[in-house]
């Protein structure tokens, strides 16, 4: 029998490979639909106005918040700033509630 937490963790991972599926297949959409949007932007235009870019750029900007949140990069906080900030809380609770 499977314990709770080791039930718990398979699907957290599978939560976490289902969402970087997504990504990948979000990836592989926006480099075939860009790709098509170049070709027709060079067969109408023929590059006088790159507007590919605006579609480009819009959709890049939403690959990268998925790609964030799929691999779980944050810059700002680091990796496991949820987990370290929790553990410190509850320290700092137990060293309060010592003093009482």
């Amino acid at each position: 029998m499977i314990n709770k937490n080791q039930e718990s963790k398979y699907y957290r991972a599978k939560e976490r490979v289902e969402c970087i599926k997504k990504f990948y297949t979000s990836l592989l959409s926006y480099v075939i639909f860009i790709a098509f949007l170049a070709g027709l932007n060079y067969w109408i235009d023929e590059w006088n106005y790159p507007w590919f870019l605006w579609a480009a750029f819009g959709w890049g900007i939403g690959l990268i918040f998925q790609a964030v949140k799929a691999f779980g990069f944050n810059p700002i906080l680091g990796k496991d700033w949820e987990t370290r900030k929790i553990n410190e809380l509850m320290k700092e609770e137990e060293e309060q509630t010592k003093w009482r």
